[in-house]
């Protein structure tokens, strides 16, 4: 086996235990969220955030993940990277601006870290290629 097929297979490895563990994480949250989990709720308004973002942000990331795992699309995929890539970073910004514990701040940057790896460790198959 030569070298640059055992680095794609090791890249494409990584990228499906990271983009699984994100999707998992990206349907859980948005799960709790359409439910509107007593918790989630008390965390959006803490942040000061209505309660209707919750339904907004949940659909989102449930379509997001469907992007993502669904074969071609690729422009579609990388809207749905850049959508959680927003959504994640802004979570983050906004549990540190409202100086929340790291209990609570957590999970946004583990979701916010696992969007940023699968995006960077897709195959080039999953790729919008540009050509001069």
């Amino acid at each position: 086996m030569n070298t640059q097929h055992q680095s794609q297979k090791r890249t494409k490895i990584i990228y499906w235990i990271f983009t699984l563990w994100m999707s998992l994480g990206m349907v859980s949250t948005a799960i709790v969220q359409l439910m509107r989990n007593k918790d989630e709720l008390a965390n959006f308004t803490n942040l000061g955030y209505p309660a209707y973002l919750m339904t907004i942000i949940g659909v989102w990331k449930l379509l997001g993940v469907i992007a993502i795992l669904i074969p071609k699309h690729l422009l579609l995929k990388e809207w749905a990277y850049a959508g959680f890539f927003f959504v994640m970073s802004g979570a983050v910004i906004s549990h540190l601006i409202v100086e929340d514990t790291m209990a609570r701040t957590f999970p946004a940057v583990l979701l916010f870290v696992l969007v940023i790896i699968s995006w960077y460790f897709r195959p080039a198959d999953r790729k919008i290629m540009i050509i001069d």
